[in-house]
């Protein structure tokens, strides 16, 4: 009898895990795809009015989107342009700008805001390619200088996008 309910609750946990094999534990849907490449997020943000240009913030942003998608998926990073997911963009908004006053008429919170456009290739499944912008801030002391909360308005901020990017373009919900 034993060894009856063994065999029956082996075979039920192969069939439950077996079902659910596309699928990771942080809900990616990666389909047939077996590799993903991220180019080079090019930093256009000055090309936007009151936007400003933080130097490094490309290469940042880039690797926090592949690590994002390596630690999120059994995907491998490639690059040599023939990867099964293409992650490309740019980083077109860094802007700084005061959120609240106080009675003197200063600012007393300040938001840093970035976005993102990203363009996604999906070569197993192109129905599901894409062009959008993505976007998060992160808000401040206005007595604070950028340079003192930056590292952690960064983090915040990259994610959320990379979160979101990765949703849009694995998670299927």
């Amino acid at each position: 009898m034993n060894k009856t309910i063994t065999i029956l609750t082996l075979l039920f946990s192969s069939l439950l895990l077996n079902s659910c094999g596309i699928y990771n534990f942080t809900g990616g849907n990666v389909g047939d795809a077996q590799t993903f490449q991220v180019n080079y997020f090019q930093n256009y943000a000055t090309q936007s009015p009151g936007s400003t240009f933080e130097p490094g913030m490309d290469r940042d942003f880039t690797l926090a989107l592949q690590d994002r998608i390596l630690n999120q998926t059994s995907l491998d990073l490639v690059n040599n342009g023939n990867a099964d997911l293409l992650y490309e963009g740019e980083i077109t908004e860094y802007r700084i700008s005061p959120m609240s006053a106080t009675a003197q008429q200063t600012a007393n919170q300040n938001r840093l805001s970035i976005r993102v456009k990203v363009r996604f290739y999906n070569k197993t499944k192109e129905d599901a390619d894409f062009e959008q912008s993505f976007s998060f801030f992160y808000d401040y002391p206005a007595n604070s200088q950028l340079a003192a909360v930056k590292s952690e308005a960064h983090e915040v901020i990259f994610e959320r996008i990379t979160q979101d990017i990765f949703n849009t373009s694995l998670a299927d919900w």
